[in-house]
């Protein structure tokens, strides 16, 4: 009991687990000590591995509870299984790109995007899931409030970055800047995944001003990977 009580005090929970469950078979006899420390540090990164992901999943406040296995992938929708496979390895969030998903109103992007974004926190990165109009209003408000700085510093840390709703609106002059500014700083660097109603086509005059448009479309459309989904709305299927 010594042990196990040693183990909580030093927050070593996983451990403490693993050697309660090995007493309690008595299995830890049959272990040499190389055996036993393997076994109860594996415990313990396990432990740990899944409180990061709890943590990440919840701090991405993600639209919908989604994972890759979920996702219909039948070619009549525009999904490329090979795609979805590819970017379910992530190496699109090391190498910092983009991935631009359209589609008709209840074709799925946003479970799209989340699913994605799942993965991701999966494979260990922090992911943040906003709509792109209430993102606008908080720069804002945070322009107003003196924390706008703070607030783009943030978001250009966060390694999986997800704009869902582009396009709902013409964007004003300072929603303009902030886009830009946002997409700067993760340019080749941070990935982005954009969901929108419209093609991709039609977003340089959804931005308005042309030598942004052209800034922020640049940054992004080149080297992005696109899924344009197709068929009739999921939600009148349920």
């Amino acid at each position: 009991m010594q042990i196990e009580t040693q183990l909580k005090e030093l927050r070593l929970h996983g451990m403490a687990r693993s050697w309660q469950i090995l007493q309690e078979t008595r299995k830890h006899h049959e272990l040499n000590l190389s055996e036993g420390l393997e076994l109860l540090l594996g415990a313990e990164q396990d432990q740990r591995s899944g409180k990061r992901f709890d943590r990440l999943l919840k701090n991405a406040s993600f639209r919908y509870k989604a994972s890759i296995e979920e996702l219909n992938t039948d070619p009549s929708r525009g999904i490329d299984r090979s795609l979805i496979a590819e970017l379910s390895l992530g190496n699109y969030l090391s190498k910092g790109e983009a991935v631009l998903i359209s589609g008709a109103s209840g074709a799925g992007k946003s479970f799209l995007a989340s699913a994605l974004g799942h993965q991701a926190c999966a494979q260990g990165y922090r992911v943040a899931y906003y709509n792109l109009q209430k993102l606008l209003l908080r720069t804002k408000m945070s322009r107003i409030d003196g924390s706008i700085y703070k607030l783009m510093e943030k978001l250009s840390k966060i390694e999986l970055l997800i704009l869902d709703d582009f396009g709902l609106t013409h964007l004003e002059q300072q929603q303009r800047m902030d886009l830009m500014e946002i997409i700067e700083d993760r340019h080749s660097r941070r990935s982005t995944i954009i969901a929108s109603q419209l093609p991709v086509a039609s977003w340089y005059d959804v931005i308005g001003e042309e030598t942004i448009a052209d800034a922020i479309l640049d940054r992004l459309v080149h080297t992005a990977y696109r899924i344009e989904l197709k068929g009739e709305s999921l939600r009148k299927k349920r």
